[in-house]
């Protein structure tokens, strides 16, 4: 039988059998793509069927309870089938769109000159972190508080980094292209 049928069924099974007294759908879901990296079909478990699951909410409990009354598990599986196609396919595209935003940030960081090299270790650490305060950066880079500051606010200029908090101590930038770069998948 084909993984992702097994998967599927696994996932049915799980939901139905309703193990715990509390996160049985967020286990359920957290198993689908552990049991694809398991099967050496994922290298990460990269793939968040949940969004599409919680977007088609009672599509996902109709196509769960199809099964239990008539017995429909030819439903469930295409339903299955179709989220996780659905979900691949926008992961695909915010990869895509991450590589955009890296390749625009990486030709805007090349004007910064000689703060070039403390950038682009900077802006690998904020796709990892989108948060970061100038403490943070000046300990990332090993530096001093003036040129972490000074290259922050360098960042800020390029429009690369926002200020969010509106204070004068104990600012928080944040990375809001890359984080929008999420929020565009959960949109669609």
């Amino acid at each position: 039988m084909p993984h992702l049928v097994r998967c599927a069924l696994s996932h049915y099974q799980f939901e139905t059998i309703h193990p715990f007294l509390d996160g049985n759908g967020r286990i359920g879901r957290l198993l689908i793509p552990l049991y694809l990296v398991s099967h050496g079909l994922l290298s990460k478990p990269s793939l968040y069927l949940s969004a599409h699951l919680e977007k088609h909410r009672g599509v996902y409990y109709d196509a769960l309870t199809r099964v239990r009354e008539s017995h429909d598990m030819g439903h469930w599986v295409r339903f299955f089938l179709q989220a996780m196609i659905e979900t691949a396919e926008n992961g695909k595209q915010t990869f895509q769109r991450i590589l955009a935003l890296r390749q625009e940030v990486d030709s805007q960081i090349v004007t910064l000159g000689r703060r070039e090299g403390n950038a682009h270790t900077l802006v690998r650490h904020l796709y990892q972190e989108p948060v970061v305060n100038v403490n943070q950066v000046a300990d990332l880079l090993d530096i001093k508080y003036y040129a972490a500051n000074q290259l922050v606010g360098a960042l800020v200029d390029i429009d690369l980094l926002q200020e969010e908090t509106g204070w004068q101590r104990n600012r928080l930038f944040v990375f809001r292209r890359y984080l929008n770069v999420f929020r565009d998948e959960s949109d669609t």
